[in-house]
């Protein structure tokens, strides 16, 4: 596939096929809650009567299960297969979701033909993430919605804050060549002995009035165990991950054929709401 790192894709199979996010893994009210973080600036009421979208890495499907009542059609791709078939039983209930397996830059749908799209958490782990921006882009209608998610630089957090991430990064360079389930092992791991003490201190800590702010992980101090385990999978296994300033991403939307940006500022950095240049501009 083009735009796909083969060892990226064989990993996320194996993620989503161990954490699928299904009903009975994921609380209902959490999966909602994490859903409202993404979605707070999508723009719902300026959709269309029966959009017609994308969900550009869907990995599990656990975005599209929360989208497709919300919506006509919902296209969701994915490169590893693996993973695909996680989202076809996870979203098994839902009739108006057709399964593409493909990259991002070999979507298989018409040019400028869906009112929105979205791709969270996936762009980064690509080769070239501003060529995926742009194949995205060529789908969709002039004026159409696009919610992005990246791993952000840090662009926006203090020094020493960047100097931790960098010696994590060390970390997850070394743990992304151990065997599969040695990994599994560390990540979780990780889990237990980092996100989840930081989580509980820092829920602690908002309890008695006082501000988390600046440590590092206390965006997971009302979130599961299984979130945890989850996402230190995500992060400390993954042989390529990239990160972009807010500047960086505009820059790559803009050159893609978007205006119009919108970036969230809550957690998580940096998601942004940008729409396909309209065709009169």
């Amino acid at each position: 596939m083009r735009n796909a790192d083969p060892t990226v894709t064989t990993g996320f199979g194996r993620e989503w096929s161990t954490f699928t996010q299904s009903d009975q893994s994921l609380e209902w009210a959490e999966r909602e809650r994490l859903f409202a973080e993404y979605f707070q600036i999508f723009p719902w009421s300026d959709l269309p009567a029966n959009a017609e979208g994308l969900d550009a890495g869907c990995g599990s499907g656990r975005w599209a299960f929360l989208v497709a009542p919300r919506v006509g059609r919902l296209h969701v791709l994915d490169a590893s297969r693996e993973a695909l078939e996680v989202a076809k039983a996870n979203l098994a209930g839902q009739g108006n979701v057709a399964f593409h397996y493909a990259s991002v830059s070999d979507i298989p749908l018409a040019d400028n033909s869906l009112d929105f799209a979205y791709s969270l958490g996936v762009l980064h782990h690509v080769p070239d993430t501003a060529a995926a921006i742009r194949h995205i882009g060529s789908k969709l209608k002039p004026d159409a919605p696009f919610l992005i998610y990246l791993y952000y630089a840090l662009d926006n957090r203090p020094v020493w804050f960047r100097a931790i991430w960098q010696i994590t990064n060390v970390a997850r360079m070394g743990i992304a060549r151990l065997p599969a389930r040695l990994k599994l092992f560390v990540s979780e791991l990780i889990a237990a002995t980092v996100y989840w003490p930081i989580a509980r201190l820092c829920a602690g800590l908002s309890k008695l009035g006082l501000s988390t702010r600046l440590i590092p992980l206390e965006a997971y101090k009302d979130r599961s165990f299984y979130t945890m385990r989850t996402d230190a999978y995500d992060r400390f296994c993954t042989s390529l991950e990239q990160r972009f300033s807010r500047k960086q991403i505009a820059e790559m939307l803009e050159l893609a054929g978007f205006d119009r940006i919108v970036f969230s500022e809550q957690v998580p950095f940096w998601c942004a709401i940008t729409r396909k240049r309209s065709a009169t501009e």
